[in-house]
């Protein structure tokens, strides 16, 4: 068999320990997994976590450095126009990327952590050409591939950064379709998190069967049967 790339933590590894990454969205982290034989390095994201409505989405982007994209950032930093122009240039330009979700069924059954996980995980499944190395934001996933666990990962890796970009795109796009379906919760300004307004049609008018019941928000909201106080769901920011 051909020589493959050592299956460590690069971070036990000299070429990561010798430096340390701007803190700025560049490709620091991976030129450094080039360096260790990678070249197919997918930056994954999600979106959607804190939301008390519909599911998490999570996308995983490999880059073609190649071909630049000017403007990669954290997508909770750019305009919903700048977020709209940049996922079209990531989906044009990169070697492979795709999107996955995990919905609020499910969420509610696994818990959020899980569920997070669970979207990155498929969204890294679904790429094609298969990714060598994942950057992930954050957390890590159940796959037998070398990983990095990044903090802020989104701030400061641009193949994270598309990944969130990708994710942020796709789950508004559904929140405006939704919207349609439940005009009162204002899905398609808030995108189903815990603003005030949501907060306040939940208590009026209740929880759609797409809310998170998990979520203290949408637990408190459900009507409850007789005889049974308080709560049995922790708040989840």
């Amino acid at each position: 068999m051909g020589s493959q790339p050592e299956r460590t933590s690069p971070l036990l590894s000299p070429t990561w320990g010798k430096f340390y990454p701007p803190r700025r969205c560049s490709s620091w982290f991976e030129r450094r997994a080039e360096r260790q034989g990678y070249t197919r390095i997918a930056g994954v994201d999600e979106v959607g976590r804190g939301a008390l409505f519909g599911p998490v989405f999570a996308a995983a982007v490999i880059l073609d450095f190649r071909r630049r994209i000017r403007g990669l950032r954290d997508s909770k930093v750019l305009t919903a126009e700048k977020r709209e122009r940049l996922a079209v240039e990531i989906r044009r330009h990169a070697l492979a990327w795709s999107v996955a979700s995990v919905e609020a069924e499910e969420i509610d059954r696994i818990n959020i952590y899980q569920a997070s996980r669970l979207a990155m995980r498929k969204a890294l499944l679904r790429l094609q050409p298969a990714a060598q190395f994942a950057l992930i934001d954050a957390l890590r996933v159940d796959l037998d591939l070398p990983q990095l666990p990044i903090i802020d990962g989104d701030a400061l890796s641009v193949s994270i950064a598309a990944a969130s970009i990708l994710a942020k795109v796709e789950r508004d796009a559904l929140m405006r379709q939704w919207d349609r379906i439940y005009p009162e919760y204002l899905l398609a300004s808030n995108k189903g998190y815990a603003t005030p307004a949501h907060k306040e049609t939940l208590q009026r008018l209740g929880p759609t069967p797409l809310h998170r019941r998990s979520y203290l928000p949408v637990a408190q909201a459900v009507p409850k049967p007789a005889g049974v106080s308080g709560s049995l769901f922790g708040a989840i920011r």
